[in-house]
């Protein structure tokens, strides 16, 4: 990852997770080092990204977060959780996959394999709830 790379990705997260959403956290977690970073492009446009973090860093298990798109409706929020799915599994050997998704986007992890695993609780001030992937017999054949 170039350095240009990082600062767009992080000015994305920015963009998203702390201006639109306003609210103020630290996005720079220290997770970021030893996560794997993906993210798709529309010309020069970051349009959606997501890192996928070893199991011991930001959550006990290996776990997909971060996950953005700047396009909505276009079909790139699950292509990245795909790609993120595939790498985890690539990557890390995830038999399992956790998430914290924000309690509106439950639907949208629904739909790529996640489940929910938790009561719903408050995280940065936002409703947030614990989804679980531990069955990858649904994906696509990923290339």
């Amino acid at each position: 990852m170039t350095v240009d790379e990082l600062y767009e990705l992080l000015r994305v997260r920015s963009d998203v997770f702390v201006v639109e959403q306003d609210c103020v956290y630290q996005d720079l977690d220290c997770d970021d080092q030893k996560s794997i970073h993906l993210w798709l492009t529309d010309g020069d446009k970051v349009v959606a990204l997501c890192r996928v973090c070893p199991a011991g860093t930001h959550m006990e298990e290996i776990s997909i977060g971060r996950v953005i798109t700047t396009e909505r409706g276009k079909g790139y929020g699950k292509r990245i959780m795909l790609e993120g799915i595939k790498a985890a599994r690539h990557f890390f050997n995830a038999e399992r996959i956790d998430l914290e998704a924000q309690e509106y986007a439950r639907g949208f992890y629904e739909q790529v394999g996640f489940r929910q695993s938790s009561e719903p609780f408050i995280l940065d001030g936002i409703p947030h709830i614990r989804m679980t992937c531990d069955s990858f017999d649904f994906l696509p054949v990923l290339e």
